[in-house]
């Protein structure tokens, strides 16, 4: 922030005239004409947090990667940003409680841990269904991949936390609270270097949970995914006690990687598990987890696995379940066949959630933010909230000037910086190059753009 404000009291001094510049001096005054302006576009970005509840059929929660968290009350069709005065950044997760909507818990800091992750700064609550918030503590988990509240007592709530992306700490593993979130006990941990991709609760038993640990890191230069820790955990007491059910008949063996898992509602001895592995892909256990199948090894599944790897099953339907990759797959046969029947507007598919009461209705989360649909995924609600990320910005010798930019997984633009009504998506122009490049102006003739992406 200071280095862009110093040329602008730089200009303002040297228009004050008189005294030397030495001795000049900036009231603070000056500072308050400095106002933020929204320059949009009004075009999502990258979520990889979704939820919902059973009673409020059209209220939704979306976790971004850059701008905090966001609500709709109307199904989908607008999305509002109810953090900004709290806190902000990427968001892994999103706990809502059933008995009690208006109770909120959100973990910072996603565990698709690109190159350029953000982390997060522990859970945060809300009673009051977004109007404030509060920081309850697990700071230093860093990447937080799951939070599960408890469906009947919603100051009873299991995190489950990656930990620091970039190097070793102790802050990893499960956590739980039954003073919603005051204290927090670890009730299981790995090592400092193996954290939680994935935390799921037996949605007929609050008392039986699954842990997927997951030894991960980054270099500036390159991605571990994948090493000594890794494996699948469960409890049913509560997390007093817990048992390994990596080495469990039909489960692969040598270096598991990222592990997603789903439970289904209507038969919850029935599991899947979608593991990254040499003998990787989505694998399924029908007495709650003793024994398992290797069911579907397709390359669709399981590309760029520490990228994806979630599974989701249907609330009523023991066949149905749900894989999300680059895209959007359903299996109508408990997991044996995977067919892209469901288009997403987005494509690279990171979360769902679906209504335990109605397996039609359901929000999703992928590179183009967050989308509804009360159809099972026939149609889907636009996204066109503010939520892009870009890489790079510069700005033209326009008179007004115009600003560029690479967004994240999406095009260039070259669009005003002021417009009457509000600046869209219409009102740009793609500048050419990708996500990765730098859209830079000529600087003596600004109808010229040079831009740029992977590979120059």
């Amino acid at each position: 922030m200071n280095v862009r404000i110093r040329p602008l009291l730089l200009a303002l001094a040297l228009l004050g005239g008189g005294a030397p510049l030495a001795a000049q001096t900036i009231p603070n005054a000056s500072l308050t004409q400095v106002r933020w302006r929204e320059l949009g576009p009004a075009r999502g970005g990258r979520s990889v947090a979704v939820a919902g509840s059973t009673s409020r059929v059209n209220e939704y929660w979306m976790g971004t990667t850059g701008g905090g968290v966001w609500k709709t009350v109307d199904g989908g069709v607008n999305w509002q940003p109810m953090t900004d005065r709290y806190f902000g950044g990427t968001i892994g997760a999103i706990g809502v409680a059933e008995s009690n909507p208006d109770i909120v818990y959100v973990g910072g800091g996603e565990t698709h841990i690109r190159g350029n992750t953000s982390h997060g700064d522990g859970l945060w609550k809300t009673t009051d269904g977004g109007r404030t918030w509060a920081l309850m503590g697990l700071k230093e988990t860093r990447h937080i991949a799951r939070v599960r509240v408890h469906p009947t007592n919603p100051d009873v709530v299991y995190v489950g936390a990656l930990g620091h992306a970039f190097g070793p700490n102790p802050e990893r593993g499960v956590f739980k609270t039954t003073d919603g979130g005051r204290t927090w006990t670890r009730i299981l941990f790995k090592n400092d270097s193996t954290g939680i991709s994935d935390l799921i609760m037996d949605p007929t038993d609050p008392n039986t949970l699954y842990a997927a640990f997951w030894h991960a890191y980054r270099r500036p230069w390159m991605l571990n995914s994948g090493g000594p820790g890794g494996g699948l955990w469960k409890t049913t007491d509560g997390g007093a006690t817990w048992r390994e059910l990596t080495a469990n008949p039909g489960l692969p063996r040598g270096l598991w990687g990222k592990v997603g898992i789903a439970i289904s509602p209507a038969n919850p001895r029935r599991v899947w598990a979608i593991i990254e592995n040499d003998s990787g892909g989505v694998y399924r256990s029908d007495d709650a987890g003793a024994t398992w199948q290797w069911l579907n090894r397709d390359r669709s599944l399981r590309q760029r696995a520490w990228y994806y790897s979630k599974i989701f099953a249907d609330p009523v339907d023991t066949n149905v379940v749900y894989g999300l990759n680059v895209q959007f797959f359903r299996s109508t046969d408990g997991g044996k066949t995977f067919t892209q029947q469901i288009s997403v507007p987005h494509g690279d598919n990171h979360d769902l959630w679906i209504a335990p009461n109605d397996p039609k209705r359901m929000v999703q989360a992928n590179d183009g933010g967050a989308n509804v649909s009360l159809n099972g995924g026939q149609t889907w609600t636009e996204q066109d909230f503010a939520t892009a990320q870009f890489y790079h910005v510069s700005t033209t010798n326009h008179f007004p000037y115009r600003v560029c930019g690479a967004q994240q997984d999406n095009s260039t633009l070259c669009g005003p910086s002021r417009q009457a009504g509000g600046i869209g998506v219409g009102h740009g122009d793609d500048a050419g190059g990708g996500e990765s490049g730098y859209v830079t102006p000529d600087q003596k003739d600004p109808d010229i753009i040079y831009a740029g992406s992977y590979s120059g």
